[in-house]
């Protein structure tokens, strides 16, 4: 150790609980592969007076000696810059992006009976503007991008904008959302642009309830998706479900049969309140009910670790190969880690999927605005985001956009 500073000395030291430089003890205090891993991470966290690459060199030699076996290399976290952190200490660091508020299905949840306005294609970002926006988000933090719409697939450019963004320097994960119709063609080209997590909506195995639902055809298409994703090797493939009394709640078991032989994580989704969407309590199934219906036919059903940023609280049943997750909005909010920040299709920013507050991003970038100036936009809007949304029937009374709008 003698080529680290003195103030490095000590905080290694420190750590190893030892009154004296660790001429000895440090071989004692490192035995187990947490005490090294955890040393390792300190070291390269505290850069003191530019002493990081001995403490470094110090580190690697310790690891490698003939009485203690190697320590894997960690991988250090991405800093997250202030514009994306809140007054409560979160840190932003995924970000939704609805591409098109266009949809080739009409999903009850989501859209009005009668349809919804659309954004003229005019006032929609443009490839270039999204870009700008991503590079920024990413620049400060986001290390995770899911694509949304409307149906994301259904943009003329969704591949280009994907290899774009699969492009940004920092970004760990590209995403997407789809209803499943035509992502079963498309997928080869997405996949080869980067995308490499997918979620998949379906809330029936029912053909007739599919038609229903969605006020279109196409069950077996969307069946074929997730195939497709299978054997593309998506990993697993997500398969989101909004449960509804009178409608699906009678599938849960059979969707959590699909998890059996299959790498698929099947996501039950709490009936959430949207514009026009005719949301009332009698139709939400609770995931304390849920988990009931589903722990009668499958008893072993066993409780995974969640990370602390999830919105799902994961599931698997004793030998299945895939898993199941509830997405718990409405009874047993996650607000307390949630990460997610989101960018509508017109261009607006989002800091909460219930929050009726928004801020035009695009507004700013044609009105002349540099980097610098969009940055305070979305710093500020952050630092506005609230501790919690509110409660399931104030938030039906609340005016929000459609769920279309919004991007799922």
């Amino acid at each position: 150790m003698t080529n680290l500073c003195a103030q490095s000395r000590r905080h290694v030291c420190r750590f190893l609980k030892s009154s004296v430089y660790c001429s000895s003890p440090y071989q004692n205090c490192l035995q187990s592969d947490s005490r090294r891993r955890n040393l390792f991470t300190l070291c390269r966290s505290r850069p003191i007076n530019n002493c990081l690459p001995n403490t470094l060199h110090w580190c690697h030699n310790l690891s490698t000696s003939t009485s203690i076996a190697p320590m894997p290399e960690i991988e250090a976290e991405s800093p997250v810059s202030d514009m994306l952190v809140d007054r409560f200490g979160r840190k932003h660091t995924y970000l939704r992006v609805s591409v098109t508020e266009r949809c080739n299905l009409r999903c009850q949840y989501c859209m009005p009976a009668d349809g919804v306005d659309l954004t003229p294609n005019s006032k929609l970002l443009t490839q270039i503007e999204l870009e700008r926006v991503a590079k920024l988000f990413v620049s400060g933090g986001v290390d995770k991008i899911r694509l949304t719409g409307g149906e994301p697939t259904i943009r003329p450019d969704i591949e280009e904008i994907c290899s774009l963004l699969r492009a940004l320097p920092g970004l760990k994960t590209l995403a997407m959302t789809s209803n499943g119709l035509v992502l079963g063609r498309k997928l080869p080209k997405l996949r080869d642009a980067g995308l490499d997590s997918l979620n998949i909506s379906l809330d029936t195995l029912v053909p007739a309830k599919f038609e229903f639902m969605t006020r279109r055809k196409g069950h077996s298409k969307v069946m074929e998706a997730i195939d497709a994703a299978l054997q593309l090797g998506y990993d697993p493939v997500k398969v989101n479900c909004v449960v509804m009394r009178g409608f699906n709640e009678d599938e849960i078991c059979d969707f959590v049969d699909l998890t059996r032989d299959k790498a698929i994580n099947v996501r039950f989704i709490e009936f959430m309140p949207f514009d026009g969407n005719v949301w009332n309590a009698k139709k939400l199934v609770s995931f304390h009910e849920m988990k009931e219906i589903m722990a009668r036919q499958f008893p072993s059903l066993q409780r995974l670790k969640d990370h602390a940023s999830d919105t799902a609280k994961n599931f698997r049943v004793e030998g299945f190969k895939g898993t199941v997750s509830f997405i718990t909005s409405m009874t047993e909010h996650f607000c307390a880690g949630c990460n997610r920040l989101r960018l509508l299709a017109d261009g607006n920013f989002k800091v909460c999927l219930f929050g009726p507050s928004e801020v035009s991003l695009r507004d700013a970038i044609r009105n002349g605005a540099d980097d610098d100036g969009l940055r305070e936009i979305i710093h500020a809007a952050v630092k506005r985001k609230k501790a919690a949304h509110a409660g399931m029937f104030e938030l039906a009374q609340t005016p929000n956009r459609p769920m279309i709008h919004i991007g799922g």
